[in-house]
């Protein structure tokens, strides 16, 4: 299956938080689009890594994704080496999407810039015929993504650019809330965390906004890039 748009996360609710909003625009455009979730988020002090797997399951058919999976990397102790390119090596080339969207560079939680370093090593990587990999016993071929965009996360980075997602607000809050476990919820019993409050939740929106009214819109998401990007006309900015 091609995908037009892959997203990579470090755990099971990055690309909800970070990049939702973006998925459910280019969803409803009719393109395909997946997330490679790189571990089970088992060091996450609330809910189990099979709660974390049957949220994960329930977002990506809230938002319509064509493909989930998880790599079941260590949680907290994966690292940007051979091993771990060649299996996310394995999925760009699995999926050939157009675009790449990976985590942040520097965040609040290491191993988001961890898992952005190995998203962006293992996608030019996987464009070199050299290395091989295999997919069911058959050897697939190279395959670079066009663009790699980095979504914002918790830390506040200045965004190169922003994406309007107004129409598309209310399924990127369900799609958060799908991790129920992970967030605020008032009849909980399990410990207090830095993301399962109600503060943390409307600082999600907060920042949506800010995003949002910068480029004339209600609600948006900012991303970085690592290189320059272009335009083809002055028109198609808004």
């Amino acid at each position: 299956m091609k995908l037009d748009i892959l997203a990579l996360a470090a755990h099971p609710d990055d690309t909800e938080l970070g990049c939702s909003g973006t998925l459910l625009v280019h969803i409803a455009k009719g393109q395909k689009v997946g997330v490679i979730d790189f571990t089970r988020g088992e060091l996450g002090t609330r809910g189990t890594p099979e709660i974390r797997d049957q949220e994960a399951a329930d977002s990506a058919k809230l938002m319509g994704l064509a493909a989930r999976e998880n790599l079941a990397f260590r949680d907290g102790f994966f690292v940007n080496d051979e091993a771990h390119q060649l299996s996310v090596i394995q999925k760009i080339r699995k999926y050939q999407p157009e675009v790449l969207l990976v985590n942040a560079p520097a965040d609040r939680h290491p191993d988001h810039g961890r898992a952005s370093e190995l998203s962006v090593r293992s996608s030019f990587l996987s464009g070199l015929k050299n290395i091989t990999t295999e997919e069911n016993g058959i050897e697939q071929e190279a395959w670079r993504p066009k663009a790699v965009y980095h979504y914002v996360q918790s830390d506040y980075l200045k965004p190169d650019f922003i994406v309007d997602i107004s129409a598309h607000w209310d399924k990127k809050m369900e799609s958060i809330m799908a991790f129920k476990s992970q967030f605020f919820d008032p009849n909980s019993k399990e410990p207090q965390t830095y993301i399962s409050s109600e503060l943390f939740i409307k600082s999600i929106e907060a920042r949506a906004l800010e995003f949002g009214r910068t480029i004339g819109a209600n609600y948006g998401e900012g991303f970085t890039v690592d290189r320059t990007i272009g335009v083809d006309s002055l028109f198609d900015l808004k």
